[in-house]
């Protein structure tokens, strides 16, 4: 630990280091079994003789908080009583009402329950950690000569070269690496693009229900959030405020309901946005895992008029912890984008950009994304069919054609904090539906996470869920 002396302090410098030393032993923040620093090197490095630091350690040692071990330095003995209460520490500083009005989402959630039907989750054990791990050191060797350098604020050009091609055959996008910009994650990539594109006090859509991260994001940047409902078509570009500068959809695989935006809802809202000049975000988040029908065109595919702007993530195609998404922007905001982005975390992580490129060159993303796709589509069957066998449950899935969650619309009751008592009692996560209205009334419903959960638990977990509204 740093250890802090002061010559105008009225105690004598041995006391000065008693006390800080006893004071880190019983406030825990040196635990039992922590050894204190040689006395010589202490001495050293705050320019004081030994013998100061010695009879502090012998003060220390005399009151039972160190022990002296021959070979072993002194060794702590004593420890804290209870941990400190920081809670009530003193503070001249707080939080603006818009920073103390965000909410946390998901607080609460085990990181490993029994069954785990939390929405966005995905199964790690599908991660392909020898290959990352083996992509991961040639970059570290590759990127040595260059650790002094914070890397390009969009990613790496290399990445962004691979990414063009990679979207080019998976989603049909044609783009150039200069409108790539690498981010960490899809919510990241909405941050930057309003700070760029918003102003406070402009007005922003955002689907209703959807996800509340984004509503919380948004209006803690000073904007004025509107929620626009979603029915079986998609969001209601009829329903769009006149005055809205930007609009965020999920249109491959709403969240939470599932719909797919039709193509004639496309086009209505790309024609929308073109008149006012509005951009839309088009979030696409788990658009890679489809069952059933094929995909529409993405609609950046249909923009004409350079309004789009396409957000993906590799944290349902991968994982979350990698912390990696992308932007594929109009050429005229790039010079904007790297600035901002530049000044507010200088870019991402040059290790983890050449460990994506050499990850996805090297053929390991498609081979991942081929085993990933079997594995959830099995799961996705049994849900559907585990639902279906509960005649009397009172459950209604909603139509899902992609991603990794289905919707079911429940009985009013129970509530959602007598249904988390319920099912924390029995080992179940779940995600609310309910928590997704951020704009109007919700509604009852359970999103259904089916990505961490091992298929054969799928029956129970389902029967057991029935039973908690029984």
């Amino acid at each position: 630990m740093e250890l802090f002396l002061d010559n105008d302090d009225q105690r004598s410098l041995s006391t000065q280091l008693y006390d800080q030393i006893r004071e880190a032993i019983t406030d825990g923040r040196l635990p039992p079994g922590g050894r204190l620093q040689p006395s010589r090197g202490v001495a050293q490095g705050l320019a004081i003789a030994r013998s100061t630091v010695t009879d502090a350690y012998a003060r220390l040692t005399a009151e039972g908080y160190v022990e002296g071990r021959r070979g072993g330095g002194s060794i702590v003995v004593g420890h804290a009583s209870s941990p400190p209460d920081l809670s009530e520490a003193p503070t001249a500083l707080a939080p603006t009402a818009q920073a103390a009005a965000v909410r946390r989402y998901g607080v609460g959630l085990e990181s490993h329950p029994r069954y785990d039907l939390t929405a966005g989750r995905v199964e790690t054990r599908l991660f392909p950690l020898a290959d990352w791990r083996r992509c991961t050191n040639r970059a570290l060797t590759r990127l040595a000569r260059d650790f002094g350098y914070y890397g390009d604020p969009a990613g790496s050009i290399e990445l962004r070269r691979t990414l063009t091609h990679w979207l080019a055959r998976s989603r049909g996008i044609a783009t150039t690496a200069d409108q790539i910009v690498v981010t960490h994650g899809a919510s990241h990539a909405t941050d930057v693009m309003a700070r760029v594109l918003l102003r406070p006090g402009d007005v922003a859509a955002v689907e209703e229900p959807g996800y509340p991260p984004i509503t919380s994001l948004l209006r803690f940047l000073g904007i004025e959030v509107v929620g626009v409902p979603v029915d079986e078509h998609g969001l209601v570009v009829d329903a769009l405020p006149a005055a809205a500068r930007l609009v965020h959809v999920t249109p491959s695989h709403q969240y939470p309901l599932g719909v797919v935006l039709s193509r004639q809802r496309r086009i209505a809202l790309l024609r929308w946005a073109a008149r006012r000049g509005a951009a839309v975000i088009e979030d696409d988040y788990d658009s890679e895992f489809r069952y059933q029908n094929r995909p529409l065109e993405p609609l950046h595919r249909l923009d004409r008029d350079g309004v789009v702007i396409y957000v993906g993530t590799f944290s349902k195609m991968l994982s979350p912890a990698l912390r990696v998404g992308f932007a594929v922007v109009p050429p005229g905001l790039v010079p904007a984008i790297t600035a901002i982005r530049q000044a507010v975390d200088a870019g991402p992580p040059p290790v983890t950009t050449h460990t994506l490129r050499a990850f996805i060159e090297e053929g390991h993303l498609d081979r991942h994304l081929r085993r990933a796709r079997k594995v959830y589509a099995d799961r996705y069957r049994t849900v559907r069919a585990a639902v279906a066998s509960l005649s009397d449950s009172g459950f209604t899935p909603l139509p899902s054609q992609a991603g990794l969650h289905m919707t079911l619309q429940t009985p009013d009751t129970p509530d959602d904090k007598e249904l988390n008592v319920r099912s924390t009692r029995h080992g179940l996560q779940l995600s609310s539906l309910r928590r997704t209205y951020q704009h109007s009334p919700p509604q009852a419903g359970i999103v259904l996470g089916f990505g961490a959960i091992p298929t054969p638990d799928i029956p129970d977990a389902i029967e057991l869920l029935a039973s908690l509204y029984r």
